[in-house]
């Protein structure tokens, strides 16, 4: 089943999009499944379960952290992680850079834009990153690499909506790419419910969980 849902979701994504399965959650054994027909990709949301599974599964995976990160606990996936989805304050990058130069490595992460009509999401609002961008200060960090921006759109079916927050992301990234150049170039959004619409405005790595794995097991 998880092999037949991968194959399903890749079939509908366009050339040059990619998938992060999420896996928070799911047991290792799941994902060695979808390691089996090809999956490198991973997606995790807690410290903790994500150390677990790196020391336990291939050294392969790239493992994508995708929740909200503490910076105390930056320094427990410094190491290994291949991309932070979820860089959401100056504080925390500034976290990110101290451990990468630490660890001899520039840390890939992902700049999160709050663009979702509800405050529980974390993120920089759009004049915050803006000025953070023209700031320039970022340039400086030698222990970390900003590679694009990551966005949640409203919780709601309504497309219109969704697609509008996605459009607002993708018009934003737009303004980003031209401050940090070529190198910035990933565009994180879209989830099982809204992936098809996120691909419609710009995405090129979407974040799919239940599809692949079906509802948390633990």
């Amino acid at each position: 089943m998880i092999a037949d849902a991968i194959r399903r979701i890749e079939s509908e994504l366009p050339e040059g999009v990619s998938l992060c399965a999420v896996s928070k959650y799911h047991p290792a054994e799941m994902i060695m499944q979808a390691y089996g027909c090809g999956q490198r990709i991973f997606g995790e949301s807690h410290v903790q379960e994500l150390m677990k599974k790196y020391e336990a599964l291939p050294k392969d995976i790239k493992w994508h952290f995708i929740g909200h990160l503490q910076t105390n606990k930056v320094r427990y996936i410094a190491p290994f992680v291949d991309l932070i989805h979820s860089v959401d304050s100056t504080r925390l990058l500034s976290e990110i850079n101290r451990q990468g130069i630490k660890h001899g490595r520039r840390i890939p992460c992902l700049l999160q834009l709050h663009v979702a009509r509800e405050e529980t999401k974390f993120g920089f609002t759009v004049d915050e990153l803006r000025e953070f961008m023209l700031d320039g200060q970022w340039r400086d960090m030698s222990g970390v690499d900003l590679q694009g921006i990551m966005c949640m759109a409203t919780n709601t079916d309504d497309a219109d909506r969704i697609l509008e927050d996605f459009h607002k992301a993708n018009e934003f990234y737009r303004f980003c790419e031209e401050c940090a150049g070529t190198h910035f170039k990933i565009r994180s959004w879209g989830m099982s419910g809204d992936y098809h619409l996120a691909i419609r405005e710009g995405s090129n790595l979407v974040r799919i969980g239940t599809m692949i794995f079906g509802e948390r097991i633990y």
